[in-house]
């Protein structure tokens, strides 16, 4: 029997997501086809008002209503602080850690030449204009501890260091709460390396 060309189609869009395979994709369709259609059509006007009314901030690059978002334009942010990420799912998860008052810029991604992801496609025009603007006097380098990340770190670090920025990198080490035995090498000798005076 064949498919149906618009559930197929469903079925393809479902793939798009990150994890999604063929068979989940086509289990997604059928739980909303057979048992949530109201879940479905929810769905549907969710993404579409997100796809007609998120844009970029003006400010930080993160996903905004508005031309300026809500941490760019609160008054309660110090300024001079401009922590740098990779995306907005990781500005949130410092945002949750509560220890970070100052502001961000969003790289949408980290440099990776073997994927075509150069200067141009993380806003680093962007990023260098925002924080020479004359308020910002140091910046976080925030990116993951990924080969990626940490290209993007050195790079972006070299290039504002040039312009007269206090520029420093998020620590590594152990997670709060870990036990040495549990802890794999690398994150080990990263953080003997990274000691601190006590």
């Amino acid at each position: 029997m064949k498919t149906p060309s618009s559930l197929e189609g469903l079925i393809n869009a479902l793939r798009c997501l990150p994890g999604v395979g063929p068979k989940s994709a086509q289990r997604m369709a059928f739980h909303l086809l057979q048992r949530d259609k109201p879940g479905a059509a929810r769905l549907a006007a969710a993404l579409d008002q997100a796809l007609s009314k998120i844009r970029h901030c003006e400010r930080c690059n993160s996903y905004a209503e508005d031309a300026v978002c809500e941490l760019c334009s609160s008054p309660r942010r110090d300024a001079a602080l401009l922590c740098v990420v990779e995306t907005p799912a990781d500005l949130l998860m410092i945002e949750q850690a509560q220890c970070y008052q100052g502001l961000y810029f969003v790289l949408m991604g980290a440099l990776s030449p073997l994927d075509g992801i150069g200067p141009k496609e993380i806003h680093l025009d962007r990023l260098i204009r925002r924080a020479t603007d004359g308020v910002v006097c140091e910046v976080i380098l925030a990116t993951n501890f990924t080969v990626e990340g940490e290209a993007t770190a050195h790079h972006v670090g070299e290039l504002l260091r040039q312009r007269g920025l206090r520029v420093s990198r998020i620590a590594r080490g152990l997670p709060v709460g870990g036990e040495l035995e549990y802890v794999d090498s690398g994150t080990l000798a990263q953080a003997v390396a990274e000691r601190r005076e006590v």
